[in-house]
């Protein structure tokens, strides 16, 4: 019996081992997801920054975007829109609570689930990114912070300055056993 062996026959550290796989896998997939949305079939993805679609998306969160023609666009479709398209892009995540066609054009009327009115100037379709598919709550979080200068130091040179240091140990250490 080894050490990692329990009465029951169960290798608890390989089964650790493989669960700790696992959960780095699929963290690092929701990372690569949100870097290359194609890969889980979106157009765009993007953080969401402020709670005004909360509680059913939160401040924080990652919102995967396909475009889509504006005639497929209807009541309850939460889309992403350019708020100024044209000038500095700013982007906006909102519920469609109303459609207006105009003049053969498609407007529409929208709200964020948490606020009390809905938007004051309708979005024109050439304004309208895309419709949600799905989103990834507290991804946005990370990304926000790795955009930062504390960010980078922390996620991409700490871990790369505590690679080089146990490498450089493993190697101390390799040489030690040959000497003797």
């Amino acid at each position: 019996m080894t050490p990692s062996n329990t009465d029951d026959g169960v290798d608890w550290r390989r089964l650790a081992n493989w669960v700790g796989l696992g959960v780095l896998l699929i963290v690092v997939g929701v990372f690569v997801a949100t870097a290359v949305p194609q890969a889980v079939g979106a157009d765009e993805s993007y953080v969401v920054l402020s709670s005004s679609m909360s509680p059913a998306i939160e401040a924080g969160s990652v919102v995967f975007v396909n475009s889509v023609p504006p005639a497929d666009i209807s009541e309850g479709d939460v889309i992403t829109y350019d708020r100024s398209p044209g000038g500095t892009t700013s982007r906006v995540t909102h519920r469609v609570v109303n459609v207006i066609a105009e003049d053969g054009q498609r407007q529409f009327r929208t709200k964020g689930d948490a606020n009390e009115d809905p938007d004051p100037e309708p979005v024109s379709s050439a304004a309208v990114v895309g419709v949600v598919t799905f989103s990834v709550p507290y991804i946005g979080h990370v990304i926000t912070f790795s955009q930062t200068r504390m960010g980078l130091l922390t996620l991409v040179v700490g871990p790369a300055l505590l690679l080089v240091i146990l490498e450089i140990r493993d190697l101390l250490s390799g040489t030690g056993d040959r000497e003797q």
